[in-house]
């Protein structure tokens, strides 16, 4: 059983966490860690009541931790008009035929990134496919130039790593505040533009639409894009590649699916459960909060812990076994505000992708499975994964049966 005395930010921890969840489950309700003066709950009934309950925790936290490399507040920082109004927004440009339309730009991304690799019969999915396959849709969403996406990368990197770092060091911290500064100005003449032109795609829609009838400001606009960019390229190529690893590691189960493509949806929803892209959530305590006599100080840093909770057998019938077929997930509610998972978060700021994150994932792992005919681990690759507040793998490499040239019917 894990002993509740050891540190969450050791590389123990770090090397698998979900040995550790029984045992704070049971034992360390509430986890302090004084390196950081944060507190980690692991129960899926205190995550949920975390992120439900705005009044008592807040996202005022993401004042430091977010809005300094977004260049503004994002979405999760708002609350009533603001919010309702700038989230419809977002929904709006993932929904309809804004989606069928983002469904589109994942059938040719995948057709294009993945055609090199066929013949060989070889690919990482992470980082052959991936990581360029995330980036380069999600430019297509926003309307940006995917001969960029090298640079918009690296820059969403600095991003990243200054949002989900628990210890950043003064120089890691200012080279994560340049990345934001170089975003920022490579997004500003770009809003220029879609002002006087706008088009079909998401800044377009950001940038003509008003908030109590005035339009939104340069700085809002470009908060909303980092925010969309990070929520959608971070998770995406870290759930196909967990997707794909535990089918594989379930022959009989990826055989019902690729018998049953219908099954699909049930097993992203069970990936997201089992391991979920983003482990952490952190709230702000407003007021003193007691949870089974342990108490959590006002002001204080909460962090959800979404793998733990997603695995809490109190929520979860045998919440170690990856199963698509669990009757106490609920497929049709897994990508909304009712779903049992908390993958997506829950609550008033709960993901505003999660529509798109389904479609996405079902729309590529299905063009996907057919062509990689008998995909199985390379041999002597050794599986790694690595990340705290969100977590992957480092690398996925498969072989599958080579598929002839012009064989592969992506056209």
């Amino acid at each position: 059983m894990a002993d509740p005395r050891f540190s969450i930010l050791s590389a123990d921890f770090a090397a698998d966490p979900y040995r550790y969840f029984a045992g704070l489950r049971e034992r360390s309700r509430v986890h302090h860690e004084p390196a950081i003066d944060s507190y980690f709950l692991s129960r899926h009934q205190d995550v949920k009541r975390v992120l439900t309950d705005h009044e008592a925790f807040t996202t005022r936290t993401l004042q430091v931790r977010a809005e300094p490399v977004m260049r503004g507040p994002v979405l999760a920082q708002m609350t009533g008009a603001e919010h309702t109004a700038k989230r419809g927004i977002v929904v709006r440009g993932f929904t309809g035929q804004a989606l069928e339309g983002q469904v589109r730009a994942v059938r040719d991304n995948t057709a294009e990134l993945v055609a090199p690799f066929l013949p060989r019969g070889r690919l990482d999915l992470v980082n052959d496919f991936g990581k360029p396959f995330a980036v380069q849709v999600t430019l297509d969403v926003l309307g940006l130039d995917k001969r960029d996406q090298r640079q918009v990368s690296a820059w969403l990197g600095g991003v990243g790593e200054f949002i989900t770092s628990l210890d950043l060091t003064p120089e890691r911290r200012r080279h994560c505040l340049d990345c934001a500064e170089r975003l920022e100005a490579y997004l500003v003449p770009v809003i220029e533009r879609r002002r006087r032109r706008p088009g079909a795609d998401l800044i377009s829609k950001l940038c003509t639409a008003e908030f109590d009838g005035i339009a939104m400001s340069d700085r809002d606009v470009t908060a909303l894009i980092i925010n969309v960019l990070v929520a959608a390229v971070e998770p995406a190529d870290k759930t196909l590649a967990l997707l794909f690893k535990h089918l594989i590691d379930h022959p009989g189960q990826l055989a019902q699916v690729r018998a049953d493509p219908t099954l699909l949806p049930a097993a992203i929803a069970e990936t997201l459960r089992f391991t979920p892209p983003v482990q952490l959530i952190p709230r702000q305590a407003e007021q003193d909060a007691e949870f089974g006599g342990a108490v959590v100080p006002a002001g204080a840093t909460v962090f959800c812990m979404i793998g733990a909770a997603n695995r809490d057998p109190a929520a979860f019938t045998t919440p170690d076994a990856f199963d698509i077929h669990r009757a106490d997930l609920g497929t049709a509610r897994s990508f909304t505000a009712a779903a049992q998972h908390l993958a997506f978060g829950a609550g008033l700021h709960q993901c505003v992708g999660a529509a798109f994150a389904r479609a996405e994932t079902e729309t590529v792992a299905a063009l996907l499975l057919p062509l990689l005919d008998q995909v199985r681990h390379s041999p002597g690759a050794r599986y790694r994964e690595a990340g705290l507040y969100t977590r992957g793998p480092v690398a996925l490499p498969l072989d599958f049966t080579p598929v002839r040239a012009g064989a592969a019917g992506l056209d």
